[in-house]
């Protein structure tokens, strides 16, 4: 493993965008989130630019106020499948639920991602927060697990999906033609786990890959988030709108993750970040306000009332103070809907200011290449992060950090000028993991 600590970088593809109204964007295309080109062309600018991964977002419900990309968008590990056949050295991630899907049929399409990339695969775990998820599954909205039991089963889920990938040892398969065996059956081992929600047998069909597992990546802010991603996360992806914010998260998720028994080196920590670059500072600041002008106020209550299972915004007055939800939203997205309201609140927010705000936020990563690349050094070396997941708010925003700002960062050395191994565990630093049955065989040879 390398000891230089250098900056990680993932790439979000993410078709027309998150924001609710750039797919009007007059450099937008229109139809992005389902052309393979457009995705091709994406990966391949990421791994050009040496990018550590590839990140593919999913959700499994949507309505007529969802962000125009939640309708019509690719499976993640289907076209994550396509991408590992046009890219050699870029990891490749995708986010799968642990609410709503079976960890034997989960781990074993994950476990075909890392042998068709040659280890390059990663999992963004995810509990669904969307009630509405439950009608598409065979369940009712009082069925969707609240937010407790969400990162229960979650918590179960990744121990099957870990025992899964252990199923086989990495020498299992002999494959020797004179003598006839195909496999060592001393070195293939049935999980038999019966739990609270799960019960699976085992052993998976598939065998271990180059990197051993595919790495586990997280999003989650709450209290039970941050201790199940410093559990069970290699990385974390977060959010924070200040360094002194990021600093604190990062410390704290580092300090669960020693308590947890865990090398916090090996837990990497990833805001996400939408840069907007410009020549000059006045060039990003009109970029960003032709994104902002796009946005009318019925769009933005859409929005905004995503975070809240799709509450109506409409019917309270626009420019009152941000409304009194109550429990409104604590079952979904908690950290976020804690945080909007906190901070309507805080600064005596109307609803209107909160919903365009919300919409297109300004972001901190803003200004001239050079300010980007202060910034997100900054931010790496005073520990309020190891990386960066990039997304574009605007067509070509990750063209243009590849091409302005991580020439500056690796004039700087804080980011590779080549990819270190072919793996993606090889690539962020990180362990391969010992099979649990090799090492307690090993154990015993001592």
């Amino acid at each position: 493993m390398a000891t230089t600590r250098q900056v990680k970088l993932g790439a979000f593809i993410h078709g027309v965008g998150g924001h609710i109204a750039g797919w009007r964007h007059p450099l937008a295309q229109t139809d992005a989130s389902i052309d393979f080109g457009f995705y091709t062309s994406q990966a391949q600018k990421a791994e050009g630019g040496k990018f550590d991964f590839v990140f593919i977002a999913d959700g499994l419900f949507i309505n007529e106020k969802s962000i125009p990309h939640f309708l019509n968008r690719f499976e993640p590990l289907t076209i994550l499948s396509a991408l590992a056949a046009v890219t050699s050295r870029v990891g490749l991630v995708g986010t799968v639920s642990t609410s709503y899907s079976e960890p034997f049929t989960v781990s074993r399409q994950l476990s075909s991602l890392d042998h068709i990339s040659g280890g390059r695969a990663g999992w963004n775990v995810v509990t669904s927060p969307l009630e509405g998820s439950a009608l598409n599954y065979s369940k009712s909205i009082e069925e969707h697990p609240d937010h407790a039991k969400r990162y229960r089963i979650a918590t179960e889920y990744l121990e099957v999906a870990k025992g899964l990938w252990d199923s086989w040892e990495d020498d299992a398969f002999v494959r020797d033609k004179e003598t006839g065996v195909f496999f060592d059956p001393n070195k293939m081992h049935t999980l038999n786990h019966k739990g609270e929600f799960f019960s699976v047998q085992g052993p998976l069909n598939i065998g271990r890959s180059r990197q051993g597992q595919p790495v586990i990546f997280q999003a989650g802010a709450s209290e039970a988030g941050k201790s199940f991603a410093a559990t069970w996360a290699d990385a974390i992806f977060t959010g924070h709108l200040t360094l002194s914010d990021a600093k604190q998260f990062y410390e704290d998720v580092k300090n669960r993750a020693a308590a947890a028994g865990r090398n916090p080196d090996e837990v990497i920590i990833m805001p996400g970040i939408a840069p907007i670059i410009g020549r000059t500072e006045e060039e990003a600041e009109q970029k960003y306000q032709e994104l902002a002008n796009l946005v009318s106020i019925d769009q933005a209550l859409a929005y905004l009332g995503r975070y809240y299972d799709h509450h109506d915004f409409s019917v309270y007055e626009l420019d009152a103070p941000f409304p009194d939800l109550g429990d409104v939203g604590r079952n979904s997205f908690q950290s976020t809907t804690d945080r909007i309201k906190r901070d309507a609140q805080k600064d005596n927010l109307t609803l209107r200011q909160v919903a365009l705000q919300e919409t297109t936020p300004r972001p901190l990563f803003m200004g001239t290449p050079e300010t980007v690349a202060n910034l997100v050094q900054e931010w790496f070396v005073e520990r309020g992060a190891d990386g960066f997941i990039v997304s574009s708010s605007i067509p070509y925003a990750l063209n243009d950090f590849i091409d302005l700002v991580v020439p500056i960062l690796q004039e700087r050395g804080v980011f590779r000028t080549e990819y270190e191994a072919d793996t993606l565990r090889g690539n962020l630093g990180l362990s391969i993991p010992a099979n649990r049955y090799a090492a307690k065989t090993n154990q015993a040879l001592v």
